[in-house]
């Protein structure tokens, strides 16, 4: 049966891909956040995961305002990236595991998700960016990339948006469903985005380090004090592109065990982004034996 070894979460900045093809990992404004990844990079050599789940939002290359799902599956055998316009390179192809995502389709929707199935489906900065920070030996070479993927996109853009309370349910229902996959897969799942940002209008700049700070603190061990708060209320506390954060809510849903945080990074800022990267370990909850 496959097996969830934890989850990580991280930013996806564009602006950071700029930064790797430049090799400015070491630069000062910089070197703060790419050390947040040498803990990463370790725990994954440790764990070695065959492949990724990974929750992420489409900025506008694969779905735009015209056609944007609630929830969305990708299940394809390879997924590409194509230029954005932010200057950064186009990322190389990464596998899919289309087997595993079908598995994760029929469960969803027999737990009442009704999601978009993508046989064909583009990823942006927001899986391509994370691939790179995660594993950057095979974004830079010829490398082959160590791990598939499976992309779940979330809907962060066009209001109404899913509840952190939904997003959370659909992490869970995604845990339950990879644990049943008979295959012998070991899972990372990753969520991305965030933390708090705006991009736009008057607040264009806002950060909330407190807010982000509370948030960081509670999704390890207790996610659901979290789904008290509204997306309008998310939207005031976090910039209304902190609601990125809605892919973390899905990711640590998806932790099925015993789970820890291993590792915390954050940063600020990263072009007008509150930063954060971490490691969460997802040990298997104790089963009681009968009396």
């Amino acid at each position: 049966m496959a097996t969830i070894v934890g989850g990580i979460g991280t930013t996806h900045v564009p602006s950071i891909g700029k930064a790797i093809a430049e090799k400015k990992q070491n630069d000062p404004y910089w070197k703060p956040f790419f050390k947040g990844f040498d803990y990463v990079h370790y725990w994954l050599a440790r764990t070695k995961p065959d492949v990724a789940v990974v929750f992420y939002n489409d900025h506008g290359l694969n779905f735009f305002l015209d056609k944007l799902p609630t929830f969305a599956v990708g299940a394809a055998n390879e997924y590409r990236s194509e230029d954005e316009g932010w200057g950064i390179p186009v990322s190389r192809p990464i596998p899919g595991d289309a087997a595993l995502s079908w598995h994760l389709i029929n469960a969803l929707v027999a737990d009442e998700f009704d999601v978009t199935m993508c046989q064909e489906m583009l990823i942006d900065h927001a899986v391509t960016v994370p691939m790179a920070l995660i594993w950057p030996a095979s974004n830079s070479s010829v490398k082959a990339w160590p791990v598939r993927i499976v992309p779940i996109e979330i809907n962060t853009v066009q209001h109404p948006l899913p509840t952190l309370t939904r997003c959370l349910k659909l992490g869970r229902s995604v845990g339950r469903a990879i644990e049943s996959y008979p295959q012998d897969l070991r899972v990372v799942v990753v969520g991305t985005g965030g933390l708090s940002h705006q991009l736009d209008g008057t607040r264009a700049g806002f950060i909330n380090k407190e807010f982000d700070e509370l948030c960081l603190d509670k999704i390890v061990g207790e996610p659901s004090a979290l789904t008290h708060y509204s997306i309008h209320d998310w939207v005031q506390l976090s910039g209304s592109q902190g609601v990125e954060f809605l892919n973390w809510m899905a990711m640590r849903g998806s932790l099925t065990g015993r789970v820890s945080e291993l590792n915390r990074n954050y940063h600020i800022p990263i072009s007008n982004t509150a930063a954060a990267t971490v490691v969460y370990d997802n040990q298997p909850q104790a089963v009681r034996k009968a009396a």
